[in-house]
This record gives structure tokens, sequence and C-alpha cells, in this order.
């Protein structure tokens, strides 16, 4: 066992470490795992997992949802909820430095993508923050860390992704997602509140604007219906069980043009544009989900992860003691790769541990999510970094300083999970009523 974990290990570290596209690299790693410690014929293997990982019914839902983001990432969305949030938070302490969470999470229920997301609410409200005198750390941290909610307010891709590879409902998943993201999104507004009435008071939370009328407030407000309708579209239909996720999925897109068109950003170069964009990114992530389903099956022929499961589990590890190392190996693991390819990584050799282990899946779920969204502001590797440092110009450890104190409410909002699972388990147990 410790000879085949250490060419596992060592061959994808050479593999990734060399520039091979990850999902050659989960190929090759299978390929060696089962030439070299197993007496299978790789061919059929291969042929057949590659099958198997494509015609997927629940599949269907990824590239709507991506091609949707794609869309309202053209749309002009994010201006329209700057202009609509903008007067409703003046009088709250941080003012409109919550604009760039609530805005993030708004923009995330119907985007899906954490980079979409950053890139999209940012090129909107860093320069407006600057402009009217907030602290720039505060601006580039909010902004970094809520746009992170894309990963997990549904729709989600990184949970389509786990629930095909895991054969999880992508609607339990989605419903189990709205609670935590609440919760993200609540720690940080009282975080930004807590600083505002003691730190900002030494400058930075920003000069206070003239107050606008009541009506004139209702009446700006009418920019968010349409994104509204779209997101209680979306969920509303997956909960109430009239839709499945793909056809909510195809809804989606269908309700993101009519919004693209409302808004005077929508013809047919932007058709085209979003389309083969979304067209590459699902090819992409497709491509990955069946180089590690044939990992996957490597590991399980080899009977690695069986194994390694019975060897931890005679550690006589709790639960608890189990998550903190996985927590501590994710953060590393997730400092050098994406997200979709950490989740597929992690399934293909962790699962059968917590199945061992008697943590529930979809809470699972909802954890590694979260994980993969602390990896998204981690350098070195942290791609909403990478995002911030395109539109800032700033060094990117002087971007991740600023995102330090959202990282540790994202670890405190996993121990809050961990202590009450109704938090993420709720909405998904009450499907079944």
């Amino acid at each position: 066992m410790l000879t085949l974990s250490l060419a596992t290990l060592f061959t994808l570290a050479i593999l990734l470490g060399g520039g091979v596209w990850i999902a050659f690299a989960l190929l090759g790693t299978g390929w060696i795992a089962l030439t070299g410690f197993s007496s299978f014929e790789v061919g059929p293997i291969l042929a057949s997992d590659f099958w198997g990982a494509s015609y997927g019914w629940d599949l269907t839902a990824l590239p709507m949802f991506v091609w949707m983001g794609e869309i309202l990432f053209r749309s002009g969305l994010a201006d329209n909820m700057f202009r609509a949030l903008s007067p409703w938070l003046n009088r709250l302490p941080g003012r409109l430095l919550h604009s760039n969470i609530i805005g993030s999470g708004l923009f995330a229920a119907v985007c899906g993508s954490s980079a979409a997301t950053c890139a999209t609410v940012g090129k909107m409200t860093l320069p407006e923050l600057e402009r009217r005198g907030y602290s720039e750390t505060l601006a580039i941290g909010t902004l970094a860390s809520a746009s992170t909610l894309g990963l997990l307010i549904p729709p989600s891709i990184m949970m389509i992704v786990y629930g095909v590879v895991t054969e999880q409902s992508i609607s339990r998943l989605f419903m189990a997602g709205v609670g935590p993201g609440l919760l993200l999104l609540a720690l940080f507004m009282v975080y930004l509140v807590i600083w505002s009435l003691t730190v900002g008071r030494r400058g930075g939370a920003g000069h206070a604007e003239a107050p606008m009328p009541f009506l004139d407030k209702v009446r700006n407000s009418w920019r968010l219906i349409p994104l509204l309708v779209l997101i209680g579209g979306i969920l509303g239909s997956i909960y109430g069980g009239v839709a499945s996720p793909t056809e909510a999925a195809a809804v989606g897109v269908v309700l993101s043009m009519i919004i693209a068109r409302f808004n005077g950003h929508f013809d047919k170069s932007i058709f085209l544009e979003s389309m083969f964009a979304g067209l590459r990114t699902s090819c992409m992530i497709a491509f990955i989900i069946a180089g590690a389903s044939f990992l996957s099956s490597a590991m399980s022929f080899t009977q690695l992860p069986t194994q390694l499961a019975s060897a931890i589990a005679a550690m006589g590890l709790s639960p608890n003691v189990l998550l903190v190392m996985l927590t501590l190996f994710l953060l590393v693991l997730g400092c050098f790769l994406d997200g979709i390819s950490l989740i597929l990584l992690v399934t293909s050799i962790i699962m059968p541990l917590i199945n061992a282990a008697g943590i529930d899946p979809i809470w699972f779920g909802i954890y590694l999510v979260i994980v993969v969204e602390i990896s998204q502001i981690t350098p070195p590797v942290g791609f909403n970094l990478f995002v911030i440092q395109g539109l800032t110009g700033k060094n990117i450890f002087t971007i991740a300083k600023a995102t330090l104190p959202f990282f540790l409410l994202m670890l405190f909002a996993i121990v809050l999970m961990r202590a009450f699972p109704e938090i993420v388990l709720y909405l998904p147990q009450a499907m079944n009523r």
C-alpha cells in the first residue's frame, strides 16, 4: 500500500508539475497504477469509464449553468445591482462595503462561477468604493471572499460535479448550499459592522451620502426584480419538485437571455461569445471528470482506497479529527490545484474514508466546496487573487493579507456546520416531507 501510494502521488506530482493538462495527468496516473499494481487490462476500463462519465443526464445541467453565467457576465447585471443596493446600505455601518458582499451573493446565485462573480462585481464596485473614500484593504477583502460564494450558493458548478462523481442528488446538494451560503454572508456582514464601529471610525469607512427619499429607493430597486425572479424561478422549481436541475438550468438560460436583452446587452455577437465560452469551459470540465473517473476506477481495482480506509480506521481517529486533518491537507493541495480538479481528485480517493467515518455525503459535499472556496483566496494559486490582481495591479500577497479575516471566518463557518449539521441538512431533509 505504501509503495502504491508513493508511486501514485509521485506520478501525479510530476505530471501536474510538468505542465501536463489536468485530465491527462489523471489519466496517466490511473494508467500507471493499473499497469504496475494490478493484472487488469487498461483499455476496456478506460473506454468504459469515459463512456460512463460522458453520457449521464445529470451532467447536462453543467453546460446550461455555465452558459447562463457567461450570458449574465456580459449583461450589465452588476451595474444594476450596485445602483439598486447603494441607497439601502447608506445607514448600515460599513455602508457601501456591504455592496461587495450582497452583490456578490446575488450574482453568485445566478452565475455559479467564482471568477466571473469576482471580475463582474469588482469592475463595478472597486472604482466606486475607492472614489468614495472606503478602505482599499476592506474593499479587496470583501470582494475576493464574497465572490467565492459563486461556488456554494446554488446553482453551483462544483456541486453538479460533486453530485455526478459521488452519485448524490444534485437537487439536495443545491438545497444544502443555501444555509451555509447565508451563514457566510451573515458572518462577513457582521465582521464589516464590527470593523466599521471600531477601526473604521479612524478612517476608511467612506463618506456618508445624502439620504434618498424612500420612494426613490423603491423605484431604484426595480432593477433587482429580474435577478430575483431568476433566482426564485431556479431554486423554487427545484425545491418544489416542479423541475429537475437540468430542466431548471435550461429555463435559466432562456431567462438570462431575456434579462440581458432587457438590459440592452444582448445581440448576435454576445450570443455567440457566451455560447462558445460556455462550450470551452464545459468541455474542459467534462474531460477532467472523465479523467478523474478513470483514476477513481484505477484506485478501486488496486484496492488502495479500501486499504487506506482500513488503515485510518485502525488508527481510531474520530470523525472530527479526521476532518481537521483533511482540512489541512486540502488547503495545502488547494494552493496548487483549481477547485474542480481538487474535488475530482479528492472524491476519487477520500470518499471511502468519509463513508467509513459515517459522515453524511451531502454534508461532506458542502464542506468540500467551502474548503475549495478558501483555496480560491489562498496564495500562491488562489484564482480570485489573480482576478483582483488584474483589476487593481496590487501584489498578490497584499491581496491575500486583505482576505485573511474572511479566511478565518470561513474556517469558523465549518466549525459551526460541524457543531450544528442542520445548517446544511435541514432543507435537503425537508424535501422528503
